[in-house]
């Protein structure tokens, strides 16, 4: 485990791969940590460099009292990024991760050398949602939550035939920070990068899974349509997290994508 303090917070990282290959950097969803990459980060370490991170509230990384929006959650990568003395980078980000991939391909896309964006949109829920799930957590904490989160994260028939599994990662759900949960809902709750999807410059993949519930197969592939010279792929018997339930396909289309535009 590697850790350092970034403009005064606990950063917390893996690093995986040969350090002079191309660098490929994994940004995970709402309420997991960097473990959900395990599998797909070592499928690409056999050729490329790649950065998993704990974003702030997440995993052990630290949060702050106060609230932040999707920018400054980019903001903080290239922090970690800069730190690690790396100029360009592939990046893949699932759900949250892929709204800070929107802001950094339409903001910084010098930095990118190419991007793919997971079970993610400009837009994800609306403020109520984000309200009620919040008011939530405050009364009964993420497991008052938890059970309705599996089954958006992962399908039935995962759910059925890998039920140890999905206790295991609903395990790693309920000990994330409470209070790191809830002020990234709050900057999801006001975000709306709308604006930023049609300056994507970066070559652009995006994939959705064709059960996911939390970004739905349409929602995702609507953003995909205002991406310039973006492509569209979805994953069969898959629900919101890829790279759990059906690592190897995501890890093809990753690496596929990489291989073809992530050259540093």
């Amino acid at each position: 485990m590697a850790f350092a303090r970034i403009k005064g917070r606990l950063v917390h990282w893996r690093d995986y791969g040969p350090r002079c290959a191309p660098c490929v950097v994994m940004v995970n969803s709402l309420g997991t940590d960097l473990r959900i990459w395990d599998e797909v980060s070592a499928a690409l370490s056999a050729h490329w460099r790649v950065i998993a991170y704990d974003k702030r509230g997440h995993g052990l990384s630290e949060t702050d009292a106060g609230s932040y929006s999707i920018s400054d959650l980019a903001d903080d990568l290239l922090a970690l990024i800069d730190h690690l003395d790396v100029e360009r980078f592939a990046l893949v980000g699932l759900s949250i991760g892929g709204m800070i991939g929107q802001v950094l391909g339409s903001r910084s896309p010098q930095r990118l050398s190419a991007l793919v964006l997971v079970d993610t949109a400009p837009k994800v829920g609306t403020p109520d949602s984000w309200g009620e799930r919040i008011h939530a957590i405050e009364r009964g904490g993420l497991e008052a939550i938890a059970d309705p989160v599996m089954e958006r994260w992962f399908t039935p028939g995962f759910r059925a035939a890998q039920p140890d599994q999905v206790s295991g990662w609903r395990n790693a759900f309920v000990l994330q920070s409470a209070a790191g949960y809830i002020s990234t809902c709050n900057a999801l709750r006001t975000a709306d990068l709308s604006s930023h999807v049609a300056g994507i410059s970066v070559p652009t993949l995006v994939v959705a899974g064709d059960s996911d519930l939390a970004t739905p197969p349409k929602l995702v592939e609507a953003m995909a349509l205002k991406i310039p010279r973006a492509r569209f792929e979805l994953i069969e018997k898959c629900g919101h997290i890829p790279p759990i339930e059906q690592p190897e396909r995501l890890s093809k289309l990753v690496s596929g994508h990489i291989r073809e535009h992530g050259h540093g």
